[in-house]
């Protein structure tokens, strides 16, 4: 091989690599073992793992344990979808592409808007996408940030934003939501973009056309970061005054499998049409008159467009997005407002009989949806992770410590509803949260007695 291409040796094409960047021996891995004993050592680290499926959890903080149906499984599974990866060839790839337009047309019906794109990678990077689509659309140096939008959001538009030279201003929280008086005062003639979160990462629902309305007499891209799943009840970006709006699909459909992967949706006004990232499918009439499906926008340095692209994050998750929309469909639209008012019912009897508890009270008033934020009577974020911990013990995973994103509320937990957790499962939370809280102040007291 080396003949064939023109080189001496190994080490020739390596050449154009400073020696200082070289490592200069051999790498630090162990020999080949035999099939068997690789398949032995993976189950012994997954062994290590916790799912879903080996305790009641109630963590969620972005991502949740919804049931997924079988169809989904099937459908994902079928080889027309599963194997292939992008369509280069977009007139021979009808059936990828009407998944697509029939994924775009869901997200446009979910959200309000009337264009959407053909997935992104994930939530968080929907976001900065958001924020870059801002930046082209009026060149303005700075992005107002909802402290309630999730943590790893907020961190991703910052590294990106460093990237645009982009100033970010964060607005606190107030009594749970978006304080609108810092809101307004933040948001002038060089906001680029604003961004908040519904509901927002501490649970609460924010009054996302009073957030929008404020930033109208700016020059700013309004984004809104969406749960999809309260949308079957709460009033869609579309109608708040939301130019755009990004969000995590995993919840559509999609486990959660360890962190990934899933996928990231994208909706926005027409206005923006050209300065969404990513592909955008269209339905068309063949020379014969037949249905056909096209690449109508394809704005990725993948299409050779380099500084002119919108994205430069070549995958659109098209799998994670059939799953999406085959979990829209499953669902239905009843099906989707159902599952909106099963899970404020269950969150609602949740929040009530947790704040109930001797050393547990509600973080904050405002209504919520599908989680919600509790302070403990404990001894800081440590004393949050010890209760966790004895909960877990017992079983049962509590929900998210959110001194971990939230140094305001060291005592703060996240407890997430889903379909998934019962009446009983609720009370058995309360029973092991109960008991872990009055261990943890006996082990303070003990503490306390030894210092």
């Amino acid at each position: 091989m080396l003949a064939t291409i023109g080189v001496a040796s190994i080490d020739e094409l390596f050449e154009q690599v400073p020696e200082s960047l070289r490592l200069g021996r051999e790498l630090d891995i162990p020999t080949g073992l035999p099939e068997q004993a690789v398949y032995a050592h993976l189950r012994d680290l997954a062994a290590r793992n916790t799912s879903a499926e080996d305790e009641i959890t109630f963590l969620g903080a972005g991502m949740y344990d919804h049931y997924v149906p079988a169809i989904i499984d099937m459908l994902m599974g079928r080889s027309e979808f599963l194997t292939p990866y992008t369509p280069y060839q977009p007139e021979i790839s009808q059936g990828g592409l009407q998944v697509m337009f029939e994924y775009q047309t869901a997200i446009s019906e979910l959200t309000g808007l009337p264009v959407s794109n053909a997935s992104v990678y994930e939530g968080p990077s929907a976001v900065a996408a958001a924020g870059y689509l801002a930046k082209l659309a009026n060149g303005k140096t700075k992005f107002v940030v909802s402290r309630g939008l999730h943590p790893h959001s907020r961190e991703t538009l910052l590294t990106c934003a460093h990237g645009y030279d982009i100033e970010v201003v964060e607005v606190p929280l107030r009594d749970g939501v978006t304080d609108p008086d810092a809101w307004a005062a933040a948001i002038d003639g060089d906001t680029s973009a604003v961004f908040f979160q519904q509901p927002n990462f501490l649970g609460a629902v924010e009054d996302a056309k009073a957030l929008a309305d404020i930033a109208k007499d700016s020059p700013a891209v309004v984004v809104g970061s969406y749960d999809p799943i309260p949308l079957g009840i709460l009033a869609p970006p579309g109608e708040c005054g939301v130019d755009v709006a990004v969000g995590e699909g995993q919840t559509l459909g999609n486990r959660l499998d360890f962190g990934g992967p899933s996928f990231g949706f994208f909706a926005a006004t027409e206005a923006y049409l050209r300065r969404m990232p990513g592909r955008i499918a269209g339905e068309t009439r063949d020379v014969d008159g037949r249905r056909g499906f096209v690449l109508t926008l394809q704005t990725r340095e993948q299409h050779i467009r380099r500084e002119k692209a919108t994205s430069n994050i070549c995958t659109s998750q098209a799998l994670n997005a059939l799953a999406g929309v085959v979990y829209l469909g499953w669902l239905g639209r009843e099906g989707l407002v159902e599952l909106g008012e099963l899970l404020l019912q269950r969150t609602a009897y949740a929040r009530e009989r947790l704040a109930a508890l001797d050393g547990v009270a509600a973080l904050h008033e405002q209504p919520v949806v599908r989680e919600f934020a509790l302070a403990l009577d404990v001894d800081g974020l440590e004393g949050v992770r010890r209760v966790i911990g004895r909960c877990q013990d017992a079983g049962v995973n509590p929900g998210y410590a959110l001194g971990q994103a939230y140094e305001e509320h060291p005592t703060g937990l996240l407890v997430a509803i889903t379909e998934q957790r019962t009446r009983a499962d609720i009370d058995r939370l309360a029973e092991v949260l109960e008991q872990a809280l009055v261990a943890e102040r006996a082990g303070a007291a003990a503490r306390e007695v030894r210092a």
